[in-house]
Parts: C-alpha cells; structure tokens; sequence
C-alpha cells in the first residue's frame, strides 16, 4: 500500500508528459485550417497565410491576394499588392511563414546616414538602426510599433523621402506612406511593393489569372520556375521612319525677355529646433541663367509669415538663403514662396518642407 502514492504519482506525471508533447501537433493543424476567397481579385488565401494575414492586420497591412500559393525557387509562396508571404516548413510553426524582403530586392536601399546625424539613444520620437544605418521617426515609428515590427516591416533601408509630393520610407518588407489628408487612423498607409514586385519581374500570367473559390484547402503541386534579380525594361530603339528627300528647317524662335523662377530647400523633412536652406534658380526662355534677379523668400509658418531678402541671383542664376526652423508643429507642411524681380518682372516659385521630429 504503500507504494500505491508512489504509482498515482508517476501517472500523473506520464499523463502530464503526454499532454505536454500533444500541444504542438494539435496547433500545427489548427494553425493551417481554413481558406477565404477575395472575389475582387478572384484568388483565395488558405491554411499558414491565410492565419498569417489574420494575425497580422488583413488586407490592411498586405492587399489583395494576386495569385494562389505555388512553389518558386523551392518555396511555398503567395504575392499580395504590399507583400510575398513564404512558407518555410522547417522554421518552429510560429515562425514558418515569413515576407519577402521585397524593399531590399526592388534596389530601394540608401547609404547609412552619417555618424553626427545619428539622434541620441533615448530619443522620444526617433530610433536609430545600426543593422541598416537608417532612423525611424514620429508617426512612422508609432506605426511600426503597433503594427507588427520586424516580423511585419523590417529594418528601415531609407530615410523619409518625398515621392510626388508624398513622404514615404523603404523598409526591407515594406513601404510606408503618410497621407496628412486622411483620418488621423489612416494616415499612414503602406505602398504596394507587391505589385511593383510582380510587374518588375514579369511574373508569368498564369498565377495572376482569376480562379473559382476554393471548398477546402489544398496543396500547390511543386513546379520549376524561378524568378532572377528584377532588371528594367530594354528601351526599343527609336523609329526613324525612312530618310526624305529634303529636310525643312524651322526659323529660330524671336528671343524674350521672360524668365521663370524654381526653388527648391536642403531638407524636405526636418526636426525641430534646426536649420533650412531654400535654394532659387533664375532662368529665361532660352535656358540660360539670368542675374542679378532680386529675391524674395516668404516661409508660411502657421503661426505667421516670414519674409526673407536673400541675394541677388549670380552670373549662374543662383541665390540661397538659411534661415532658423523654430519649433512648428510636428507633421505641418510649411510652405516657401519665392519671388524674382528684375526689369519691373515678377515670378514666382514654391516650394515645401515638413518638421518631422
């Protein structure tokens, strides 16, 4: 009998040993359950990604499914408008779907930023990354933080950059975008580097073709296609058409006096507390530079405008003036107007910068 304590406790340590190894295998079979069709692109998304794309913020974070799963250079993968997911079975189930570092493969990578513009390490609003020389800062960061991190976006490749008139930043799984004219909640978004991905790699079109909605999940039968480093298109050589017998040379355009005016600042995005310098150019008509032009710099702060009277253009047509930042809201869009006068003529240019940090 007295053995009897000794025996219930050694199952009781069996029966918790085996419930121990049970664990993973009954989550390796829920984690790949399930499938979903997106009738707007006319693909479904099923088992590992589709929990994946749950977990992970949805259509939100990756776009529209473009293709189904198949197999590329060895591995399961999916394309999205933002992402390419990759099944890589022998990683723990956690961690076996991964994105392609779609950023780095695109050739969006910049040089790190140099030593003295690294911001201290208890910075509130920007984190630097010594694995790619690049910072986060302000709305990107918070974004970053709550959205999935690493696993999601990767290390920053670029610093904030102004595409068409958009500040944007690369990272190595993706593409941020800040659109101040949107809701606070949906200011930032993220590019679509899935789709730049399928378009600069000529991705055959049978995986961008349509399909029916899946019942169940399936499995995508292994094939041999792999894609190489994207390369831009050939340019076609022009067509001259066949030589005539005469060739008809215009007269030389009249000479003017007009002239146009182009301004430009050192820093598109800045922190607070700093420096700008807006640059102005003065051509005329025919593309040469025209000085002595008087200079006019007015700087939009909302708390009011600043006028500035900078040099008189050089014999290159050049003039530039630097002028203190001050402390403007964080995310504001200053406007610099630039006025030229020479000869009783006025033109104007403009130009933007957004404090940042």
């Amino acid at each position: 009998m007295r053995q009897l304590p000794k025996i219930l406790l050694f199952c009781t340590m069996l029966l918790g040993l085996s419930s121990f190894w049970v664990v993973p295998s009954l989550s390796q079979s829920t984690y790949g359950a399930g499938v979903r069709y997106f009738p707007a692109t006319g693909h479904n998304v099923q088992g590992e990604f589709l929990v994946f794309f749950d977990r992970y913020g949805g259509e939100a974070i990756f776009g529209l499914p473009r293709t189904e799963e198949f197999f590329q250079d060895g591995l399961k993968v999916q394309y999205f408008q933002r992402a390419r997911m990759e099944f890589h079975p022998r990683n723990p189930p956690y961690y076996q779907v991964q994105l392609s570092l779609l950023g780095d493969l695109l050739g969006h990578r910049m040089p790190s930023i140099p030593s003295f513009s690294i911001p201290v390490s208890n910075h509130p609003q920007r984190r630097y990354y010594p694995q790619t020389g690049h910072t986060l800062s302000y709305a990107f960061l918070l974004y970053f933080d709550s959205h999935g991190g690493l696993d999601i976006f990767g290390y920053p490749i670029t610093e904030l950059l102004m595409e068409q008139g958009t500040v944007v930043q690369y990272f190595q799984r993706a593409k941020m975008e800040w659109h101040p004219e949107n809701p606070i909640s949906h200011q930032i978004t993220l590019g679509n580097l899935g789709d730049e991905y399928i378009a600069r790699t000529n991705l055959p079109q049978i995986h961008l073709n349509p399909v029916s909605a899946l019942t169940a999940p399936t499995t995508p039968t292994p094939e041999v296609w792999s894609v190489s480093t994207p390369v831009a298109p050939a340019t076609p050589a022009p067509d001259y058409g066949q030589p005539t017998a005469t060739v008809f040379v215009p007269p030389l355009p009249i000479p003017t006096t007009d002239f146009s005016v182009s301004a430009s600042v050192k820093y598109p995005i800045t922190g607070q507390g700093g420096y700008q310098t807006v640059y102005v150019r003065v051509m005329d008509d025919w593309g040469q530079a025209v000085r002595d032009a008087a200079v006019e710099i007015v700087v939009h702060f909302r708390s009011g405008d600043q006028v500035f009277h900078a040099n008189s253009t050089d014999a290159s047509g050049f003039s530039s003036f630097t002028f203190s930042i001050g402390y403007p809201p964080a995310g504001y869009t200053v406007l610099v107007d630039v006025r030229a006068t020479l000869g009783g003529r006025t033109k104007t240019g403009r130009t933007s910068f957004i404090p940042w940090w």
